[in-house]
């Protein structure tokens, strides 16, 4: 049972580490890029945050960033395989078209990461260590407060740039 937690902290880590460095990658913090994230980002700098990671936090809640990619390669993972996780990886970027929003950095996650859960799966980790990871990791940017989250992820930003 105390293994199943580690496991799951360490997925949450991987999951985190994934989705943040895939989404500074495709400089998803640049701007605002849909019409939610410009919103939500100038509400969290307005309140104290960091625009860019503001802007991060609003194309999570906006788009299929790298952060949905992630969670639907997981549960694509844990219904089919690898398999699944590319047919998940099709769906965000189908649904990247929808959001009129570029999609690479939630195709590029789901496909990422269906293959860093394939080769976590060969050292003892479950995809549902993921999906549950992945949970976690998400509401660590988004549950606990915009201001601090979005002051991380700024910081990393510019250190990107």
């Amino acid at each position: 049972m105390l293994e199943e937690y580690g496991q799951i902290l360490i997925a949450t880590a991987i999951a985190w580490i994934l989705f943040v460095t895939i989404d500074v990658f495709w400089r998803l913090p640049e701007k605002g890029g849909v019409s939610g994230a410009d919103a939500i980002g100038s509400a969290i700098a307005k309140h104290g945050g960091d625009q860019h990671g503001g802007w991060m936090i609003g194309n999570i809640v906006s788009s299929p960033d790298a952060s949905a990619g992630t969670l639907l390669a997981a549960c694509g993972f844990f219904v089919a395989g690898i398999p699944g996780g590319i047919a998940a990886a099709a769906l965000v970027y189908a649904g990247n078209r929808i959001c009129h929003d570029s999609g690479y950095a939630g195709t590029s996650g789901a496909l990422i990461a269906t293959f860093v859960i394939a080769g976590c799966m060969q050292i003892g980790f479950g995809a549902s260590d993921f999906i549950v990871g992945t949970v976690i990791a998400i509401l660590t940017i988004q549950g606990i407060s915009h201001p601090h989250a979005s002051r991380i992820l700024g910081r990393l930003w510019r250190w990107r740039a």
